[in-house]
């Protein structure tokens, strides 16, 4: 697959430095930025292989680590900053702006695609800045981590759960009758938590580069 940007970049974000990974193919569609799970990284194979099911239907892509290094290290033991959701949308509306600085991409719709607690984080931020975000996708995500925000959200949502993942199927649905925006909650057919099971992933891939070329689309 051809790539016309492709590169490793460091976001200078609220007086710290965030890596990442930036990639968008030729006559991109929008960009999707991803906002993983406690415990993951950029460097995530799930996320990884979604992203390059995005890129292949036309989707630019920046997966970046949500801590530093540093705070990854600390966070290992302490377990509290990946669930600091405030922080993490934070960071994701700062590299939403720091995205629009990037000559490749800067025309280009954004898109969240949130994991675990990555979706509140993405929820959250996208509540933040309103129309600047054309879409978000939650995959197995914990939107009761924003609910403050859900009615806020203006972007259209879709929320992505496994259909054996019970508890966060009742999160979802709870944060669905508070969100006013176009939203939706589909289950992904045998899949638990982290859609470990064969063929489930991929069904959310391709539900999320549906929903993104919709609603990313100018």
């Amino acid at each position: 697959m051809a790539v016309q940007f492709e590169n490793e970049v460091l976001m200078p974000v609220g007086g710290v430095t965030l890596e990442g990974e930036l990639q968008i193919p030729p006559n991109a569609g929008g960009i999707v930025l991803f906002a993983h799970g406690s415990g993951s990284s950029r460097l995530s194979p799930r996320n990884q292989y979604v992203a390059r099911v995005l890129r292949e239907a036309g989707l630019g892509t920046l997966l970046f680590d949500l801590l530093t290094r540093e705070e990854e290290a600390i966070d290992s033991f302490t377990r509290h900053l990946r669930f600091d959701i405030v922080l993490l949308a934070e960071r994701l509306v700062d590299a939403t702006r720091w995205i629009g600085t990037v000559d490749a991409a800067r025309d280009l719709r954004v898109g969240y695609f949130g994991s675990s607690t990555g979706g509140g984080a993405a929820l959250m931020a996208a509540a933040k800045l309103g129309d600047q975000v054309g879409a978000v996708v939650s995959r197995g995500g914990r939107p009761d981590l924003a609910s403050a925000w859900l009615p806020k959200v203006t972007s259209p949502t879709l929320l992505l759960v496994g259909e054996l993942d019970t508890v966060v199927i009742g999160l979802n649905r709870e944060a669905l009758r508070r969100m006013t925006c176009p939203a939706e909650i589909r289950l992904i057919p045998g899949a638990t938590h982290l859609f470990e099971e064969p063929g489930t992933l991929e069904s959310v891939a391709h539900e999320a580069a549906g929903w993104f070329k919709t609603h990313l689309a100018k």
